[in-house]
Formats: structure tokens, sequence, C-alpha cells
């Protein structure tokens, strides 16, 4: 008996019918989650009742893992009904990836995580970021150090940018070591260990809901089986995105454009001016902009699609990996700016849901790797290879 049949984990329901439910609940809820910055339990637990959580538990586990086929079809469809939801369910998704790919988790801890799993959502996420810092994928070593003790290690430091920070089963949290050879990587952490505080400071522009605050560890204990970390130098600070997951961030981006589009159909079928006595989707100029915003999420997905064919037939290559995020997010970004623009007042009005569209979008140009970043190392890869 493999370990997800063992624990009773959930089938994932990757299907249009039941992805496209998922994502109407979560679009009911997000108006309300992203005006207070609450948790979206609801949300998430609609993911985990759809097995989507734990849909990359690989073979080796007994799950059924996802191809990038899989994995864009979900995340685009996450992304429009609640991107704060789609990037803490990311998280954890690629976290099983992982983790079936190159196991680093104590075996019988790792059976707990996936027994706990087919009960309730288990939320997991590598914390690295710090305030001074910043992400550590530009270099750099973390100021959060795991300290020797007699039985295992003492985890203590400052990270932000925790998302999902106030639901997590486990950290992931970066450190070094305190050793004289010292080691850089990810300890385990449980989320309901002693000494773990969570400050509530992320107060975003967009995704309100992803619980993105700062987290302190305070001489937090771990056994010694929860650190497995590898020589200063000899780790990049930042590997990419495993396979078919690269195309998961990018998605649900593309997937708030989606979004919006639909709200601008809704919204300009309804718009009846007095001075024009009939919907301003009846307009050349409002057709116009819808036609552009529909090429640009076009343009996206066949990006998306096109990267999910070569990882699914093995033919990805690090730079189209690298250029995915940077292509899709211009062309979701320009999409959501356009509709906004061509409506006016109620563009930028709370009571409608174009603002928070917008707003959801921009959040797309913080992720790694950064345009910057992503165009350099393919200017690199083209001239220096």
């Amino acid at each position: 008996m493999s370990t997800a049949e063992a624990v009773g984990i959930a089938r994932p329901r990757r299907d249009a019918e039941t992805l496209a439910a998922v994502r109407n609940e979560l679009a009911e809820r997000a108006p309300k989650h992203d005006r207070d910055a609450s948790f979206p339990w609801p949300g998430i637990t609609a993911v985990h009742e759809a097995g989507l959580l734990t849909a990359s538990v690989g073979a080796r586990y007994g799950g059924q893992g996802v191809s990038a086929r899989e994995t864009a079809d979900i995340f685009l469809a996450l992304g429009e009904g609640d991107p704060s939801v789609a990037l803490i369910t990311a998280m954890t998704v690629v976290q099983h990836a992982l983790q079936s790919a190159a196991p680093f988790w104590p075996e019988e801890l790792y059976r707990t995580v996936l027994r706990d799993s087919a009960e309730r959502p288990q939320l997991i996420n590598a914390i690295r970021a710090e305030p001074e810092l910043g992400a550590p994928a530009r270099g750099g070593l973390p100021a959060t150090v795991a300290r020797r003790t007699a039985d295992g290690w003492s985890v203590s430091g400052h990270k932000g940018f925790a998302t999902g920070s106030e639901g997590l089963a486990y950290h992931l949290v970066w450190v070094v070591t305190d050793e004289a050879d010292q080691r850089v990587g990810h300890v385990i952490v449980p989320g309901d260990s002693a000494g773990i505080r969570i400050e509530r400071t992320w107060d975003h522009l967009g995704m309100r809901a992803s619980s993105t605050h700062d987290v302190i560890y305070d001489d937090v204990r771990v056994p010694f089986e929860n650190f497995n970390g590898a020589p200063v130098g000899t780790v990049p600070n930042n590997g990419g995105a495993l396979g078919a997951f690269a195309v998961a961030v990018p998605a649900l981006y593309v997937g708030v454009a989606k979004a919006a589009l639909k709200a601008f159909v809704e919204f300009t079928r309804n718009r009846v001016p007095s001075s024009l006595g009939r919907p301003i989707a009846t307009l050349e100029r409002i057709q116009s902009v819808a036609g552009e915003a529909q090429a640009q999420i076009v343009q996206a997905e066949l990006v998306i699609s096109a990267v999910a064919a070569q990882v699914d037939d093995g033919r990805s290559d690090a730079a189209s990996l690298g250029l995915v995020k940077l292509l899709t997010s211009r062309s979701a970004i320009d999409a959501v700016q356009g509709l906004v623009a061509a409506i006016g007042n109620p563009g930028l009005t709370r009571s409608l849901p174009f603002e928070r569209h917008l707003r959801d979008v921009l959040c797309a140009r913080p992720h790694p790797p950064q345009d910057d970043a992503a165009i350099v190392a393919a200017g690199r890869a083209l001239l220096l290879s």
C-alpha cells in the first residue's frame, strides 16, 4: 500500500467542471477578504476539498502528480477566483512537488503531513525573505540562525513577506547555522511551535488576503532531522521553479486578467448612459478595448501553453522557464490597465471589482525572477553559452 493510500489522501479533481466550481466559490468571497485582509480559510477549504492542495504529491508517495498543463489549468482557475488563495495554494503545491522530486523531509514527519492533509488543509511555505536582506534570490546569507543544541536546533530570526503566515502548518525557514563550517538551507518548523510570533505587517496595494506578514522566530526548537543544509556557497539562493510549477504563478496572474475582462464585459453590457440610449458595449471604442485585452490574455495563455508543452515533453530549458513570468505578467498587467483606463471613474471605484483586479495583477512584478533578472539571465545564456 502506498503512503498516500495508507493515509487516505484525496485524489485531486482537475476536471473543468470542478475547477469552475472552485473558481466561482473563491470569486464570491474574494471582495470581502480583500476589504478586511482576513485569512481566506473558506477558499483554502474549497481548494482542499477538491484535492488540489496535495495534487502534486508524487508517485513515490502514492500520488499522481500534475503535469505542467494541469498546473496551468488549476492556477488559471484559482487566480481568476481569488489570487490570494491561489498564491497560498501554489506555495504548498510546490513544496509537495519538491519533496517528491528530491525528498528532504524526515520520512515519518512527511507521513504525518500527508495523514493530516487527508483531514484538513496543511499549508506549507518556504519562508526566505528578511527585512534587511530582502528576497534571497539576489544573493546574500540570511540573518536567521539555526544554533545547535543538545537535542536539535534552536531557530531565531526575523522573516518578512511570509505568504500564508497565519495559516501555515509548516514553515520551511531559510537559515544559516552557527557552525564553524556554516551550512545554509531550510529547517522544517511546525507552525504551532513555541516561539513563533506573527506580526501583521502586510499592508499592501494588492493580494490583501495573502497573509504575507512578518514572522519572528525566538528560540524555536526543532529536532536534528528537521534540517539538512549544505555548505555555504554550494547551493544557489534561488534555484528557480521546478518544471511544471514554473507556470503556476504566471498562470494565476493571467487568471486575474481574465476576471477583469469578465467584469468588463458585464459592466459594458449593463451600462446604458442616458446620452447614448444603448449599452456602451455597442461602441466601437469599447469593443476595441475588449479586443485588445482579449489579445493580451490569449498571448499570455499561448506562452503558458507552449512552455507547459515543453515541460511535459521534456524539452524545457532554463531560458524559457525564466522568461515565462515576464512575458505573461506584462500581458496581464497591460490588459487590466487598458480595461480600467477605458471606463474612467468606475474603474477606480471600490464598489466595483476593477480596481481590485488592477491592484492584484500589479503584484506579479515582485515575484522572482523579476523582470530585469529574467532579461539579464536570458541575454547571458544567449551571448555566453
